[in-house]
């Protein structure tokens, strides 16, 4: 069972747990963290005391500063199966649009499943990922309108699309129904 918007709660508290948990491990301060990743101690600060909803560029950004996956970030810190994750990562502005992280898997790289839902109207602008990184997009219901670069595609119900994510690029829904789709992320 997926989780709604309700549980984004749970979570941040995940998030609160592992970022203090894995600073400590890395031995670094919250000043030294927020130096590394470029994300303000303040920031740290309210991530960390569970206040703070934090965008999935900033949580890349704190990931990769303490050299660990995403997915460590956000997973429940009890889980017993690692490769499942099954959590909201992001919440949109309209009731129902939301981004479930539901599994990883590591081969030579790491890669992240996700399954996304975009509300009519709701638009997801994602910043540049590392050179190397690619998406893979598989949409399985409505009608997906995706941006990378200045090119914008239409995928419809049954395609498929793959991009380098190393560019500025974005999901929205134009259409009347909600899209809903699967992305994997190759790291």
């Amino acid at each position: 069972m997926h989780k709604d918007s309700s549980q984004r709660a749970s979570v941040l508290q995940h998030v609160s747990q592992n970022v203090r948990r894995l600073r400590h491990a890395a031995d670094m301060s919250q000043t030294a963290l927020a130096e590394k990743s470029g994300v303000s101690r303040r920031m740290l600060v309210a991530i960390e005391a569970g206040e703070k909803n934090v965008s999935l560029t900033t949580l890349d950004r704190v990931a990769e500063a303490l050299d660990v996956a995403f997915s460590d970030l956000i997973q429940a810190p009890d889980a017993r199966d690692t490769s499942r994750i099954n959590e909201v990562a992001w919440a949109g502005v309209i009731p129902g649009s939301k981004a479930v992280l539901l599994s990883k898997a590591t081969a030579t790289r790491e890669v992240e499943q996700w399954e996304w839902c975009l509300q009519p109207g709701e638009i997801y602008p994602s910043q540049p990922d590392a050179d190397g990184w690619s998406e893979q997009i598989y949409v399985f219901e409505g009608c997906l309108t995706l941006t990378v670069g200045d090119v914008t595609n239409t995928i419809s119900t049954g395609e498929f699309f793959m991009f380098a994510s190393n560019q500025p690029h974005g999901y929205r829904n134009d259409g009347t129904v909600a899209v809903r789709f699967v992305r994997n992320v190759v790291i």
